[in-house]
């Protein structure tokens, strides 16, 4: 063969060669090609059937929400003009000349003028709406609609979010939909994070390309290239790995997101999942709940400088954290202002006034959410006595209960700044402090520790102490129910007694100056705390009937009816004893303390809830005596000092002191709330402490927080003005003698004749 024929069949050889091998690359490469394509599209049906069951079912867990009670305003409530101005600093609400817009209030000396957000009520949704209101010296005067002047029955405020209870992954947000989304904060987002969020499907070539040329520039990651739809794909579904792997699936998962769902879905599911910061353990999600965190109201009131911040925050929570590096933060707020400006969403004077503007953050030292472990605490095992233990865990439960913020505002403060003070004369004391609404019944403040926001053993509820002459009022009670035997002017044997205790052993009661008089006035004896005057009435009466009368109004507890217990030789909490001062504050009524007022599912539909009407556990007329007789405790008896502190207001109170003063005691009343406080030892030391120098310092300092409404006492039938003879007791006439004025059952007031002299015969002779 040819050297040219050799060449030529060498060439043919090579050519087929290279045709077989192309041929098989060209095989192997588009079986691969199919099965990589089968891959992905079965890779991308199960993406998007994880992403079809987050979009399509339930996105998130929303915390269970806790509200405090909602401030009810009516003509003759008790509700005095710095308590309601006080309450609308707590809400959120901006004072200004005149209110032009929701969220806003005016006030005078005697007015208040409001402009009411909208809020979903156990009731019913709540539309806003502007109202005058007016005080006078017993509280709310009237309350008027704005448009046409019409008086209105009751106006509620928006109750106070206390706190979201979060189940699960930690997260925190505060769902807000698209169209309560303010637009500026959609323009400066869309602006600052994903200019082409429109125009794009879930991913931006053009932005990657540009992102990755700045940082391969720069030699570090300084731009990203995610668009808004990929960064939520990512925070619904991915890891923060750095790889490949992951931003593919990342971008994926983008198109089927942009493939399956609105540009207005997408950012309402990206405006409230974007990480915002960290509220202590608590990761901060969403635009509703970071304008409660870094602002203290509704996003839907916020500033156009505040919701720039709110975008400007998304590059770096910690970064630029506002409270750490204000500065910065402020100069990326203005960045976000300046492209707005730029993008023709803001004029140049808006820009300017905005720029100027400070951050206005909420009050750093003010918790976001409210530590209450004492009260927490009841309302869970309220719930849970309800609904059983699964109701908190439920996604979008609302749960509005009746604690009154103010007061418990008022009532820590106090416990801090007495119990200091305490500690310098006796150590180691703890407290226990109930605050209920007088009305309602419902507990309007708890602590359960000298540091309030301590998560503990609450004193509050879970102690059980001697309440020494807190029992009292009801050894009265059930002696002035018999107005036939007892008046408050009935003279009280005080000579010394010798009886046999529960344990067969002699017990001699005195009285704590260890002196007898031989005789006092009920009224004496009442107010001044008198122990053997006490046992001798709850004697005459029956033990087991003043047992009987502390039970209706509440005790919750067993009650030995040995005479010790008629000074107090039982055992409770604050809780247990609130429960029955309620009883007597509220006309001798006796309705269960109650944490919850209403429980709203995830669809805003409410729980049944089983609430008892009041009982008449006590008579009228008696228990007017009663108060009666509790405020000239506090004018002229043991909680004198009380009086003193707040001269010209009517307020009723007991104090108590246990055996060896282990134990301080006081309970009391304004017009608007009741209170019971216990200050000890846990270790049951003694503490040199008696009711009015312990507890009731605490009452005091909580009424200097809190100013008291002066107790009303309006008539009560079968009760009348009586007048009785200061040395014996006897019901008198007005015009007689030496006669003192004190309130007496009807029936049983029957004025003696001639001032209780002997009849001359002249007077035998007219038949007089």
């Amino acid at each position: 063969m040819t050297t040219k024929a050799k060449t030529k069949s060498k060439s043919t050889k090579t050519r087929k060669s290279g045709s077989s091998w192309l041929a098989r690359l060209w095989s192997i490469g588009w079986k691969l090609s199919i099965v990589l394509l089968a891959f992905c599209s079965f890779y991308s049906i199960y993406l998007d059937q994880i992403i079809a069951r987050k979009f399509e079912g339930q996105k998130w867990h929303l915390p269970a929400q806790v509200f405090s009670r909602s401030m009810a305003l009516y003509p003759g409530a008790a509700v005095n003009h710095p308590q309601l101005m006080a309450e609308l600093k707590l809400l959120g609400y901006r004072k200004v000349a005149n209110p032009t817009q929701v969220g806003e209030f005016s006030a005078s000396s005697t007015r208040i003028e409001l402009w009411r957000r909208p809020f979903l009520h156990p009731e019913g949704d709540q539309a806003e709406l502007r109202v005058m209101i007016s005080f006078d010296s017993y509280g709310i005067n009237s309350v008027r609609r704005m448009t046409d002047k019409r008086e209105l029955a009751v106006f509620h405020l928006e109750p106070v979010l206390l706190d979201r209870i979060i189940a699960g992954d930690g997260e925190d947000r505060v769902f807000v939909n698209t169209e309560a989304m303010p637009q500026a904060i959609v323009d400066a987002l869309i602006l600052v994070e994903d200019r082409s969020f429109y125009e794009h499907h879930g991913v931006n070539p053009f932005a990657i390309a540009r992102a990755a040329l700045v940082n391969i520039s720069a030699g570090r990651t300084v731009q990203g290239g995610s668009t808004l739809t990929q960064q939520l794909a990512k925070n619904f579904f991915l890891s923060s790995e750095r790889s490949i792997v992951r931003k593919l699936r990342e971008a994926l998962m983008a198109l089927i997101i942009d493939f399956r769902y609105s540009k207005d879905a997408i950012l309402e599911a990206y405006l409230n999942e974007v990480y915002m910061g960290q509220d202590k353990s608590r990761g901060v999600h969403g635009m509703g709940l970071a304008s409660q965190f870094y602002f203290g109201r509704p996003v839907a009131e916020l500033t156009i400088a505040q919701q720039a911040f709110l975008v400007a925050v998304i590059k770096g929570p910690s970064y630029y954290n506002p409270w750490r590096y204000p500065e910065r933060a402020q100069e990326r707020r203005d960045l976000v202002l300046r492209l707005l400006m730029e993008d023709n969403k803001l004029t140049v004077a808006q820009y300017k006034a905005a720029a100027r503007s400070p951050l206005a953050l909420r009050d750093a030292r003010r918790s976001a959410h409210q530590q209450l472990p004492a009260f927490f605490a009841v309302v869970k095992n309220e719930l849970k006595q309800r609904y059983g233990t699964g109701l908190l865990k439920e996604s979008g439960v609302k749960v509005y209960t009746t604690l009154d913020p103010m007061a418990q505002e008022a009532a820590e403060k106090a416990v801090v700044s007495t119990m200091k003070s305490l500690e310098s004369r006796t150590k180691n004391v703890q407290v226990g402090m109930v605050v209920t609404d007088k009305y309602t019944g419902g507990i309007a403040a708890m602590v359960g520790d000298k540091v309030p926001g301590f998560s503990g053993f609450n004193r509050a509820v879970e102690i059980r102490r001697p309440i020494g002459s807190l029992v009292k009022p009801f050894v009265y009670a059930t002696a002035l129910t018999q107005g036939d035997k007892f008046t408050l002017a009935t003279p009280i044997d005080d000579n010394p007694i010798t009886l046999k205790n529960e344990q067969g052993k002699l017990w001699s009661p005195k009285n704590v100056d260890k002196k007898f008089s031989g005789s006092v006035p009920l009224m004496t004896a009442f107010k001044q705390s008198m122990n053997v005057p006490t046992v001798n009435v709850g004697l005459k009466v029956g033990v087991d009937n003043v047992a009987q009368t502390l039970a209706n109004a509440g005790w919750s507890e067993a009650i030995n009816p040995y005479p010790s217990m008629l000074l107090g030789a039982i055992n409770g909490s604050p809780l247990m004893v609130a429960q029955t001062y309620q009883t007597l504050a509220n006309g001798g009524r006796f309705r269960p303390l109650t944490s919850i007022t209403a429980v709203l599912d995830s669809q805003n539909r409410p729980l049944e809830v089983n609430q008892l009407n009041p009982v008449q556990a006590m008579s009228p007329a008696a228990d007017y005596l009663v108060q009666y007789a509790m405020q000239q405790v506090v004018r002229s008896g043991t909680a004198s000092r009380l009086g003193q502190a707040f001269p010209g207001v009517a307020l009723a109170g007991k104090t108590g002191t246990s055996n060896d003063s282990r134990d301080s005691w006081f309970a009391g009343f304004d017009e608007r709330n009741v209170a019971a406080i216990w200050v000890g030892r846990d270790d049951n030391g003694k503490t040199n402490l008696y009711g009015s120098s312990g507890a009731m310092a605490v009452y005091q300092a909580f009424l200097a927080e809190r100013p008291p409404l002066s107790l009303r006492m309006p008539a009560v039938e079968g009760v009348v003005q009586g007048y009785f003879d200061r040395s014996t007791g006897v019901a008198m006439s007005a015009d007689c003698g030496d006669v003192q004025a004190l309130p007496a059952l009807t029936q049983s007031y029957q004025p003696a004749a001639n001032c209780g002299q002997p009849l001359s015969w002249w007077q035998q002779l007219l038949g007089k």
